[in-house]
This record gives structure tokens, C-alpha cells and sequence, in this order.
């Protein structure tokens, strides 16, 4: 049986990704080949913190504006509250010693977790690379069918 674990992140919600960042750095660290695969609202939270100047047309520009600009800046599912459900979670965490989003990333690019944008969600919602965290890949979803086909588990959060 293949060692090998797949995740799509479709969320982009903060208690989700986290959930999946952490069963990522989780199975790495027990030995495991791991896979995210990011896509729709969950390429966000690889986007990098600072506005990226690159071209773009109206469309792109008012999806840009409205999503939010990386790991730090993602609400909860639940009981968000304008942010501030979101801010009491981060407060939370920092007090129980809980690793940040940022950090769960970092952790799982260390350990050689295998991050790939899906390029059609980044095209239909104008992302560019440039806006992007370094370290990733990007492919379709033909890319991601081959990974999950060779593993033993897949998940979709």
C-alpha cells in the first residue's frame, strides 16, 4: 500500500486550512509523501501579505480586492464576526502555543509537503503567480488526479 497523502484545499476559511495544514505537517512528519493541492478560495492563503503590483483587468482587480491577502488575513467558518471571531482564535492559539497559519506553512515546505496551485482557479480569479508564496507549484487538476490515484488517502477540505 502507497504512503502517499493527497489534500484539496478548496477552503479558504482559517480554522479549515489550519485543519489541513496541520494533518499535512501530521503525516509528513510520520514519514508520509504528501500533496496539497490548492484551489478557489483556498489559494489565498498562499498569497503574499503585500500587494503585488502585476497587470490586471477589471475583473481580476475586483477579485483581488475582495479576497483577502494571505495566511494572516483569512476568517473563520464559523462565528467570525466580522473578523473578530478570527482574532480571538489567533489569541487563543498564540496562548496555548499553537502554531500560526504561517508557520504550518513554513513547517510543511521544510518537510517537503508538495504544494500545487491549480492554474484554472488561478486564471478565473485573476491570481498571478507573482502574488504568490515562493515554493509552489502550479498544474491542473490532471496533476492532482495523478498524485491522488497513487495514494492511500485523500482528503477535500
Amino acid at each position: 500500500m502507497s504512503d502517499k497523502k493527497t489534500i484539496v484545499m478548496f477552503s479558504g476559511d482559517l480554522d479549515k486550512v489550519m485543519a489541513g495544514l496541520i494533518i499535512a505537517n501530521g503525516a509528513a512528519a510520520m514519514g508520509s509523501e504528501v500533496t496539497m493541492f490548492f484551489t478557489f478560495w483556498g489559494i489565498n492563503v498562499l498569497r503574499k501579505a503585500k500587494k503585488i503590483k502585476v497587470k490586471k483587468d477589471f475583473m481580476e482587480k475586483m477579485f483581488g480586492w475582495m479576497m483577502p491577502r494571505g495566511a494572516e488575513k483569512l476568517g473563520l467558518s464559523k462565528m467570525n464576526f466580522g473578523g473578530m471571531g478570527a482574532l480571538m482564535m489567533k489569541d487563543i492559539m498564540k496562548k496555548k502555543n499553537v502554531n500560526t497559519l504561517p508557520e504550518l506553512i513554513e513547517s510543511a515546505q521544510m518537510m517537503g509537503v508538495k504544494m500545487i496551485v491549480c492554474t484554472m482557479s488561478m486564471d478565473v480569479m485573476g491570481i498571478k503567480e507573482a502574488e504568490l508564496i515562493d515554493g509552489l507549484e502550479f498544474a491542473g487538476v490532471a496533476s492532482y488526479l495523478g498524485e491522488a490515484e497513487e495514494s492511500n488517502v485523500n482528503l477535500f477540505i
